[in-house]
């Protein structure tokens, strides 16, 4: 019976796949149009009828096909492929999440073949500079450079500037953090609220002097507190050229640790407050204070329509290495980009600082004296002993001729006779006396040189763009001779050091509770974001006043804006006081709950049958989350449902753009459970014991898990009730090295060590185990081969130089010492229906390793979770090392803000220190046959310092000061999850020379893994006390799972065009993913195909439709020339493009 079942099933599978494939040929035939005319109206009306009848009768063949599905998806309600019966498991069938979809688990992937074009293209060979190349060339030495300490004597010739005169812009500027020593508001209100106000009155004393500014979080709060005529001021300062707003950011955000989601949303932010309170749209980047750089940033700015950028914080012997070959300008491009579209020109400040003393040229003695806030008698002077003199007529010839010496010098480091001198320095020009010292003094040495002509120099204040547009007229010149004076360069500026052996590798982990919290953030933020403007869109069709007020959307926008807060480079990367860190997590926490309600809120509307019923004082109680924060610095705890014999709802929601199919876990009142589908079918659920501690099971708590079915971006809504249910499995338990109290309805053994060795196993992985719980071996069913993957902790400690670790910097005593315990471990093995696990209770960290018993994408890779605990240490550094047989040599990849992969080289000649990297969501080893990934839900510092090697740093706590400014050690840490996936994948085809190449790529089993983890579902449960409102089934919002390598970054609604409320506009951002095919995808599980990149606008949405959808620039600056409203969108790999979207 139940083969012949199957056999139906597979038959059936079979036909929809030829209807399905003709209908995608049918579609492609006749909808692919040109790629020049991307607009409705470029085809005869004939044509089109024709179409329209061909698309009627294929939609006919479709709903057959539905019904014929819909047949299908009942036959499979009891096969057991959904959960496979591992051999450790107990027997039995098991019903399919709501026992309506597929899992298609004998159905490969489809990946149409010109998808894999592009990850074996080879990415950026025909960049003049590639930065793992500068690495293999340098020399990492160090000698003394004199004057300029870790550089170069400069030598020029006097009439060198006799054909062309030297063009300096001297550009004032203030570098406000927003948070550091102080907390964001304490710096405004003591500081950065008169730096604006001071700029009014001093900027319009005189039209020569200019201003600029980057961070948008303070330029709005001061704009809150001011009156029309100041706001009048500030607008016809900007329009005639005084003061510029640079990046435009909501802050001056970190390059290594942040999410390129966070760093697109803090862009957003500061962008549309621009245009809709100045209306202005800056252009040129300016970050001169970040710890390194990212080539993501440029992609992002340029996408935004920026044409230049500037950076400051790169490795010395970089800098020096720039400087020798005038490459300090140059077009950064993208190194998986095949052509040249990612360019972008980009300005590397040469020396050690963005300091006055720092910028005007190589000798900080003399740069020092035309800082002019150092005049004797101030609050600080010159560290080299020679102060400024004030200048007057006596001694002005001298002092220009002495300023004009540096700043000729300084253009010798580039390649043309434009030169960009910063004036400025952290929190400058706060005092009315400065602006007058600075801007008096400067214009009396511009007057003197531009007055003598034998200087052959022409000088002026000046705002960044200002300097890019002259540097931009200087290529122009040159263009016309050849081509552009400026190489092109891909790569990235990590890790940064600024002197010595001083390498900023310790705040990729510093704080990596809030590194976490940040991230929880990020999706708790997505999901609100989605069903925010879903549930509107119902709102306004259904006349829902009350959810049509603004407050919703003004808390929402106060989340965007502390998330943006988080990103600055001093929040996001641990690097600020403790009180200040207790401001940004308190920030963060506050938002959380404010999303939590907006998510509970909007889901309660699209879930109701009647939406009229609608009421905003139950929606606020009316779905609970199952995840709850008690405070900034604490875990979530899961609340316990109480179940009664009425049924409880739970709401399960997906964020992702692809159908999911996970195993969903809530703890309950009672282990006599039964969970139904919406629709009454029961459903199989795992009952497992939750335990207080090590050894203690709770009496008044039980987990349950089961298989839910979730639609891409939409809920389902299952029901839970407290009946004796033949459906319910219950775990079983094995504790080594310590004795089980409770539980009694569990069978539980107690063992003294374990004798063999302890494994897991599903359809895919087996493990093994040391005694101490630890993972040793693996083995891929896919090839029955073992391979060695082992995982162990270590110490690492602080050198005993007098430099020593602290926030910023990672200065160890050599490599990490393992992790040692005297008598072995609680082991807790755990075997399970829906999941199996191995948990080990160390001092310092509880490890548990989980193996998931399903066919899908869970099913694939081994999740890991550390709850780390360093309260009582000193001066030390936990890590995680995974150890494999893998041959990787010293090579090995990393992400760069989990939007591309940049590959590294471990390097002897450099320390220890210089070769951990940023990790922001992944890590992998490989060599000819095997890749081996690290996932990672939260950013750290990763290396490879061996052969095989994944080494993670979790958490460090350090007792002293790196002397970069903070002023303290780190040692507020907290008790910290973090969580991993590990994922060993098969290769195949593989030539050994391409992995010489400067770009690589996750499989696509990687990038939707590494989806599963940062958006997992979201589980509320309806209040026992929420009065009886009829629910519908499901919410499903999109017609199908989007493509597997299309991620929906975002669709957030855009604010009105006056007032602070929202429009009917959202900003729909999509990113199409570079993935490597040299994979298998067979048995991947995933629910989704390839499709070139093109998406039929009137097929993406199910409830709605699409009223219009426009290209846009990324951050909604600008609006394409010519953009017309699309029917079908068309992404490039890599890309990552905004439309704006109106749906009703």
């Amino acid at each position: 019976m139940k083969l012949s079942r199957q056999f139906t099933v597979f038959g059936s599978a079979i036909f929809c796949v030829v209807i399905f494939s003709l209908y995608l040929m049918l579609d492609r035939g006749h909808l692919d149009h040109p790629q020049s005319p991307r607009r409705e109206g470029s085809f005869p009306q004939g044509q089109l009828s024709m179409l329209q009848e061909k698309i009627d009768h294929l939609e006919r063949l479709l709903a057959e096909n539905n019904e014929i599905i819909s047949n299908i998806r009942d036959s499979v309600i009891n096969l057991s492929e959904s959960v496979e019966d591992g051999p450790k498991s107990s027997q039995g069938n098991f019903s399919q999440g709501a026992g309506s979809h597929i899992l298609p688990s004998q159905l490969s992937l489809s990946v149409d073949p010109a998808d894999c074009l592009f990850a074996s293209q080879s990415g950026s060979q025909h960049s003049d500079v590639q930065m793992l190349d500068v690495y293999s060339l340098i020399s990492f030495d160090n000698p003394d450079g004199g004057v300029w300490k870790q550089g170069f004597d400069i030598k020029y010739e006097t009439n060198e500037w006799d054909t062309e005169p030297l063009r300096v812009f001297v550009v004032p500027h203030s570098h406000n953090d927003p948070g550091w020593l102080k907390t964001f508001s304490e710096y405004f209100r003591d500081k950065t609220q008169y730096i604006f106000n001071n700029m009014v009155l001093k900027l319009k004393e005189d039209s020569r002097r200019k201003f600029m500014w980057s961070e948008i979080s303070y330029l709005s709060e001061w704009w809150d507190i001011i009156d029309v005529q100041k706001k009048d001021a500030v607008k016809s300062l900007i329009e005639n050229g005084q003061f510029e707003i640079v990046t435009g950011g909501w802050v001056m955000a970190d390059e290594a640790t942040p999410h390129y989601f966070a760093l697109i949303d803090q862009l957003i932010e500061g962008h549309q407050w621009l245009e809709s309170n100045l209306g202005v749209k800056p252009r040129s980047g300016w970050a001169i204070d970040p710890f390194g750089h990212s080539p993501t940033m440029a992609y992002l700015l340029k996408r935004a329509g920026f044409s230049h950028m500037l950076i400051q914080r790169v490795h010395y012997a970089i800098k020096k290495h720039f400087s020798l070959h005038k490459t300090l300008e140059f077009f950064w491009r993208q190194n998986w980009d095949l052509g040249s579209v990612t360019d972008i020109l980009c300005h590397m400040m040469p020396f050690y600082s963005y300091d006055i003393p720092h910028t005007c040229g190589p000798d900080p003695k003399i740069c020092c004296q035309f800082d002019f806030k150092r005049l004797p008698g101030g609050r600080f002077g010159c560290p080299w002993g020679v102060p400024p003199e004030t200048i007057h007529p006596g001694n002005v010839q001298s002092r220009a001729q002495m300023l004009l010496d540096q700043y000729r010098k300084k253009s010798k480091l580039f390649r043309t006779k434009v030169l960009l001198a910063p004036l400025g320095d952290d929190f400058r020009y706060c005092e009315y006396t400065e602006w007058d010292l600075q801007f008096k003094n400067y214009q009396q040495l511009f007057d003197y040189m531009n007055s003598q002509p034998k200087f052959k120099v022409k000088i002026q204040f000046g705002t960044l763009s200002d300097y890019f547009d002259a540097l931009d007229e200087a290529d122009a010149t040159e263009k016309e001779k050849s081509q552009s004076m400026f190489p092109v360069l891909s790569g990235d500026f990590f890790t940064y050091a600024d002197r010595d052996d001083h390498y900023w590798s310790g705040y990729f982990t510093s704080r990596p509770f809030y590194k976490r919290m940040d991230r929880i953030m990020e999706s708790h933020l997505r999901a609100a974001e989605i069903l925010y403007y879903f549930a509107l869109r119902q709102a306004q069709k259904y006349k829902i006043n009350t959810f049509l007020s603004t407050s919703l959307y003004t808390a929402l926008t106060e989340a965007r804006r502390n998330l943006g807060l988080f990103q600055h480079h001093d929040a996001i990367t641990g690097t600020a006081k403790d009180w200040v860190v207790v401001d940004y997590g308190t920030r963060l926490f506050h938002s959380l709950m404010i999303l939590e309600k907006i998510i509970g809120n909007s889901a309660f509307l699209l879930i109701l049958k009647d939406k009229h019923t609608y009421d905003p004082y139950f929606s606020d109680t009316f779905l609970e989350m199952d995840l709850k924060q008690k405070s900034q610095d604490s875990l979530p705890q899961r609340n316990i449902i109480k179940l009664v014999a009425e049924p409880r709802y739970l709401v399960v929601y997906n964020p992702l753009e692809q159908d999911r199919i996970s195993v969903v876990s809530v703890y309950v009142s009672s282990p006599n459970v039964q969970v139904l589908s919406a629709s009454g079918k029961p459903i199989e659920v795992q009952v497992s014991a939750v335990w207080n501690t090590a050894h203690v099971v709770s009496e008044t708590a039980y987990e349950i898990s089961f298989l839910a079915y979730t639609p891409p971006l939409g809920i389902t809504v299952y029901k839970m009730l407290n009946s004796a249910n033949s459906n319910s499995h219950l775990a079983d338990y094995i504790l080594y090295n310590g004795e089980a109290e409770g539980g009694e309805i569990f069978n539980v053994k107690n063992m003294m060590n374990a004798e063999e060795a302890i494994t897991l196993e599903n359809s895919f992985i087996v493990l093994w185990f040391s005694q101490s719980g630890l993972m040793e071996k693996m083995m891929t069913k896919e090839d029955g081969k073992h391979h060695e993957v082992s995982v162990q902790f270590s110490w690492y400690g602080t050198t005993s130089k007098r430099d020593k670790s602290g926030a910023y910097l990672f200065l160890p005593d050599g490599i990490a010492k393992p992790y040692v315990y005297t008598t072995l471990p609680v082991v807790r093995v755990t075997r399970g229906k829906l999941y199996s696990e191995v948990t080990c209770f160390f001092d310092h960290v509880t490890h548990r390793v989980r193996l998931y018993h399903i066919r899908g994408i869970e099913g694939q890779s081994v999740e890991v979770s550390n709850i780390v605990d360093i309260r009582k240490v000193y001066n030390r550094e936990i890590a995680m090392r995974i150890s494999s047989d893998i041959k990787s040599q010293n090579r090995f990849y990393t992400d760069l803000n989990g939007y591309q992969i940049q590959p590294r080289m471990t390097m002897s000649k450099l320390p220890l220190q210089a070769n951990v990297y940023p990790m922001t969501t992944m890590a992998y080893v490989q060599d000819a046959e095997h890749r081996l990934t690290l996932l990672s839900a939260q950013s750290l510092g990763v290396s490879s310092l061996n052969s095989g090697q994944i080494e993670v740093i979790m958490d460090r706590r350090l007792m002293q000061d790196d002397n970069r400014g903070l002023g303290q050690g780190v040692h507020d840490n907290k008790v910290t999850a973090n969580l991993f996936r590990i994922l060993l994948e098969k290769r195949s085809t593989i030539n050994m020379e391409e992995e010489k190449n400067p770009v690589s790529y996750p499989s696509l089993l990687s990038h939707i893994t590494s989806s599963f983890m940062n958006h997992p579902v979201f589980i509320m449960a309806r209040t026992p006390f929420s009065p009886s409102l009829e629910l519908l089934d499901e919410f499903s919002p999109l017609l199908s799972s989007l493509p597997c390598d299309i991620h929906l970054v975002n669709l957030r609604t855009i604010q009105s065009k006056v007032g602070s409320g929202f429009s009917d506009e959202a900003a729909l951002i999509l990113h199409r993913k570079g993935f490597d095919c040299q994979f298998s995808s067979k048995d991947t599980g995933l629910l989704c195909s390839t499709t070139q990149g093109k998406m039929l606008v009137q097929k993406l949405f199910n409830k709605f439709i699409v009223e219009s959808i426009t290209p846009s620039s990324l951050s909604l600056m600008h609006t394409p020339p010519g953009a017309q409203n699309l029917s079908e969108i068309n992404l490039s790999p890599m890309e990552i493009s905004t439309f704006r979207i109106r749906l009703r």
